[in-house]
C-alpha cells in the first residue's frame, strides 16, 4: 500500500554513524535517505519524507537552527527526532521550540532509534490530517479518496495510487518502473505502457489539475505546483 511506505531523512555529518542508521532502518522496513550537513538537507525535497533524524551539532547550520528553516520557511509539518550528545533542560526546550518532537542523546543504541522512530510515526499517525493537497485537488488518505473543488473524483484504485505518488513526491521525478513496483501487485504481468495509459485517463479525469503531470521522455513523471 502506498500509503503505509515510510521514507526517513538521516542527517548526520558523521558519515559512518549515517551509514549505520541507513542499514538498520532499511532493515525494519522502511526507505532511508542521509544528508552529511543541514545545507544539503535543506536542498532536499523534504516534502517526500515521513521523518526525520537530525544531529543538532554539526559544522555549519546546527541541526536547531536547520528544523526551524524548515518548520517556518519550507513549512514541514512532518515529525523531527534530534540527535545529540547535549542533554540541559535549556537544549531539550530548545530542540521543542523548534519544532522537534523527540530527543535522542548520544551515545545511543540502534534499537532505543528504532523504538523512538516507531513510536513518533504512532503517534504521527493520531495527530496527522491524512491529506495530501494542491490548491482545490485534495487527496483524503484515511478515506482513500480525491476531490476537487470538494466533489469526488472518480478514479480507479490503481488512478488514485498513482495520483497519490506523484504527489507525495511534488517536484521529483518518480521513473516507471518505480510507479509499477509500487503501484501494481508483483504477481500482475503489466508494462510500462500501462502507466502511461493509466497517466493519460489520471490527467483527464482530473481536469486543469492534469497540466500539472509532467512526463520525461525515457524516464516517467512528476506534480509540479
Amino acid at each position: 500500500m502506498i500509503e503505509d511506505d515510510i521514507k526517513i531523512l538521516v542527517v548526520d555529518d558523521e558519515k559512518d554513524l549515517c551509514e549505520i542508521l541507513q542499514f538498520n532502518l532499511e532493515s525494519e522496513g522502511y526507505e532511508v535517505d542521509t544528508a552529511n550537513s543541514a545545507e544539503e538537507a535543506l536542498k532536499k525535497n523534504l516534502h517526500e519524507y515521513d521523518l526525520i533524524l537530525l544531529d543538532v551539532m554539526m559544522g555549519g547550520m546546527s541541526g536547531f537552527k536547520a528544523a526551524d528553516t524548515m518548520r517556518k520557511q519550507k513549512q514541514i509539518e512532518i515529525p523531527i527526532i534530534f540527535i545529540t550528545a547535549k542533554s540541559s533542560e535549556n537544549d531539550l526546550l530548545t530542540g521543542f521550540n523548534v519544532g522537534g518532537d523527540d530527543y535522542i542523546q548520544k551515545p545511543f543504541s540502534v534499537k532505543e532509534v528504532i523504538a523512538r522512530v516507531k513510536a513518533v510515526l504512532k503517534r504521527g499517525k493520531h495527530t496527522s490530517t491524512e491529506k495530501i493537497s494542491c490548491d482545490t485537488l485534495e487527496i483524503d488518505l484515511s478515506r482513500k479518496l480525491a476531490y476537487i473543488d470538494g466533489r469526488i473524483i472518480d478514479l480507479t484504485r490503481k488512478e488514485f495510487d498513482i495520483l497519490l505518488l506523484l504527489m507525495k513526491k511534488k517536484g521529483s521525478y518518480v521513473s516507471r518502473e518505480e510507479i509499477l513496483d509500487r503501484v501494481w501487485d508483483d504477481d500482475v504481468v503489466v508494462t510500462e505502457r500501462n502507466v502511461d495509459v493509466n497517466i493519460a485517463r489520471l490527467r483527464k479525469k482530473i481536469g486543469e489539475y492534469g497540466n500539472h503531470i509532467k512526463g520525461k521522455t525515457g524516464y516517467g513523471y512528476l506534480f509540479e505546483e
